[in-house]
């Protein structure tokens, strides 16, 4: 009579044998899966598969290929399980007092304008900053709009008189 700790050991010391390969084809084997169909799986030959469930078969001491996948899936359900990390909180939230008399800002932008001289008091920011501002109105857009358009042909008009120009001087 063997007692429970070395009868684990032991378990996990077949376990431990087993090969990558050969646990990729004892996993297609718990899906009942012929050896046929195992290698087209794995893109390897019939052969290369009956070798590593026979030797798999010998690692865990079964004596069939049923009994080898009764004892692999036992012995995965024991050994692999994925560990997990514990759980790392955030650290509690501080309470930071209002510099507002009722708690709350009278307007998001004040809040936002006031948030952003506070923090770049140096820097100037994007030049372009407002351009996009959801709170335009829609003739402000459209001027927007219409601006975005004579630039983008203008350099595009630009380029070509400057090569145009550049021709004339190499022809020359």
């Amino acid at each position: 009579m063997s007692d429970s700790g070395s009868q684990h050991s032991d378990e996990f010391l077949r376990w431990t044998r087993l090969t990558e390969k050969q646990r990729a084809c004892l996993d297609l084997l718990l899906e009942r899966k012929t050896s046929k169909q195992i290698a087209r799986d794995l893109d390897i030959s019939k052969q290369a598969v009956d070798l590593r469930l026979t030797t798999a078969r010998d690692t865990l001491g079964a004596a069939n290929r049923d009994e080898t996948a009764i004892i692999y899936a036992r012995l995965r359900q024991t050994y692999d399980r994925i560990p997990c990390d514990p759980v790392i909180l955030p650290a509690a939230p501080e309470w930071v007092r209002s510099e507002f008399p009722d708690g709350s800002p009278p307007n998001l932008m004040d809040l936002h304008d006031s948030v952003a001289a506070v923090g770049s008091s140096t820097a100037t920011g994007s030049p372009f900053r407002d351009l996009f501002r959801h709170d335009f109105g829609s003739a402000m857009r459209i001027g927007i709009m219409l601006a975005v358009v004579v630039i983008l042909l203008l350099v595009p008009l630009g380029g070509l008189g400057i090569a145009h120009l550049l021709t004339e001087l190499v022809s020359r």
